[in-house]
């Protein structure tokens, strides 16, 4: 008889919820932690092949710390598909108006650039203040240290 490799069924896996408190913290640091609830590395059942990882609620994003001088120098960049369209947006510009933006941009580039990647990444929901409609999940809290 030939050996076979065990395969998770998509409807065994739990999703649980996560809520990350972003006061005070770095966000390449937390990014990171995120990302890795995302995809599910965290459990002992992972699989590459479809998405077994949990749900996260950021809350207070607007309070998220950077190391350095990444406050004044770092730029988020991006082109509207036009020529010339070249667009630039200072950190503290973005801070002030869409601080949820800052959060996901950071996570969304540390998951993977393919379509499961994209949908782990609905899984993600980040709030500027200290308040989420998503207390009827029960949500965790998840410490990033």
């Amino acid at each position: 008889m030939r050996p076979t490799t065990p395969h998770l069924k998509s409807t065994i896996i739990a999703r649980e919820w996560h809520v990350i408190d972003a006061e005070g913290s770095t966000l390449g640091h937390m990014a990171t932690k995120i990302a890795v609830v995302l995809m599910g590395k965290h459990k002992p059942t992972v699989s590459k092949h479809f998405d077994c990882g949990d749900n996260v609620i950021v809350v207070n994003a607007a309070k998220v710390h950077v190391s350095g001088n990444k406050a004044e120098q770092k730029t988020y960049v991006h082109h509207t598909g036009y020529p010339g369209g070249q667009r630039a947006v200072p950190f503290a510009k973005l801070l002030d108006e869409k601080p949820e933006e800052i959060v996901i941009k950071a996570v969304k580039r540390m998951m993977p650039k393919n379509k499961l990647g994209r949908h782990m990444l609905t899984k993600l929901h980040v709030y500027g203040g200290a308040e989420h409609p998503h207390a009827a999940q029960q949500p965790q809290a998840l410490s990033i240290n």
